[in-house]
């Protein structure tokens, strides 16, 4: 299994759902960076499910930062984190155990691994994962903003709701990163949570549009061809469970238009090279244009449902219906932000070292 991404900072990932834990490696990362543990809780926070609107599955993601960590500052030795799990009730996925749930990974994961897979909860293919993403997210994006680069993510749709747009950026992101549910206009964040319960109540789920912002980007990151901003960004996110799409600034929604109206016009202001517009979302040429950089990413509904679908029992080889029942998320793009503002994290991370060297983000 290939679980580690990155090149001057790698991450790599481990666990399962139902396992005794999940955790992270990150290798790379540059020493003296202070590693503030309440920063990290409260990251893990805004994953962490709540209300009616997500799982009953309830994580104290008590973790342990176990290396690469002395006296609250990174020594830039490999910087490990386990985060056990506590809250497990596998009996639901054992008498499911051949039955190849709609939406999920259990067929494609028994077909590669030859049936030894651990598929309680979703094993190693389970969101529960992200967790771990999140804690060392969190020690990077604590770095980054140190060097004046801020992540943001808001829920932009979801449940035919559409959130306002950015304006300004910097301040926006700000007041996201307070928010258990994150969007710019609570009022429509309160319609969004009323078609997440109304889904669940009719035993459904629903999904939904990230939109993430990243300010302070100098320009010049990235490369031209294999290993653009937009190529490894999107490496990195479509890893995330559940996201089917992702677009760069005006993206999709100007495809048929023309280059007069998409194109971004440059402007000199202070004795900085700006543009315009950002229907580019930020890149050019594959490379950081120092604009912000945006994107899109789209979060699918939930597959975990107790409506009745049609399946197969692929170990009998027979058709049959299921009705999944268990501690199941009817929607999760509101817990999916932080995650995508932890991988965006991880990857300008990396883009960083590589172009600035190791010590760009610590304390040398």
């Amino acid at each position: 299994m290939k679980n580690t991404f990155g090149h001057d900072l790698a991450v790599t990932i481990f666990g399962e759902s139902h396992g005794p834990a999940v955790g992270v490696v990150l290798d790379g990362l540059a020493p003296g960076i202070a590693v503030d543990d309440s920063f990290i809780r409260s990251q893990l926070a805004l994953r962490r499910p709540f209300g009616s609107v997500s799982t009953a599955r309830r994580e104290a993601d008590g973790f342990q930062i176990v290396s690469g960590v002395y006296n609250g500052y990174t020594t830039g030795t490999p910087l490990c984190i386990m985060i056990p799990n506590i809250d497990i009730q596998s009996d639901d996925y054992t008498k499911n155990r051949s039955l190849a749930r709609p939406g999920h990974a259990d067929y494609a994961a028994y077909c590669k691994y030859h049936g030894y897979e651990d598929y309680r909860g979703g094993g190693h293919f389970s969101g529960r994962i992200t967790a771990a993403v999140v804690a060392a997210g969190a020690i990077v994006i604590s770095a980054l903003s140190k060097k004046g680069i801020l992540i943001g993510t808001h829920i932009k749709s979801c449940g035919g709701v559409v959130d306002t747009e950015f304006a300004d950026i910097p301040s926006d992101i700000i007041e996201l990163n307070s928010k258990q549910f994150a969007v710019l206009d609570d009022e429509k964040g309160a319609l969004m949570r009323q078609a997440i319960e109304d889904a669940a109540s009719d035993g459904d789920s629903v999904g939904g549009v990230l939109e993430t912002a990243v300010c302070g980007l100098p320009a010049g990151l990235g490369e031209p061809w294999f290993d653009t901003v937009e190529g490894l960004l999107a490496h990195a996110l479509f890893s995330i469970p559940a996201v089917k799409g992702v677009q760069f600034g005006a993206g999709f929604d100007l495809a048929d238009s023309r280059g007069s109206l998409f194109n971004d016009s440059f402007f000199m202001e202070e004795g900085q090279v700006k543009t315009a517009s950002n229907n580019n979302g930020g890149v050019n040429g594959g490379l950081t244009n120092g604009m912000p950089l945006l994107f899109r990413c789209a979060v699918k509904p939930t597959p975990s449902i107790s409506k009745k679908q049609l399946t197969v029992d692929f170990i009998n080889g027979k058709d049959v219906t299921v009705s999944l029942s268990g501690r199941h998320d009817p929607a999760i793009v509101h817990r999916a932000r932080v995650v995508v503002d932890s991988i965006t994290a991880l990857v300008v991370g990396d883009l960083l070292t590589e172009r600035f060297g190791l010590d760009y983000l610590g304390g040398v």
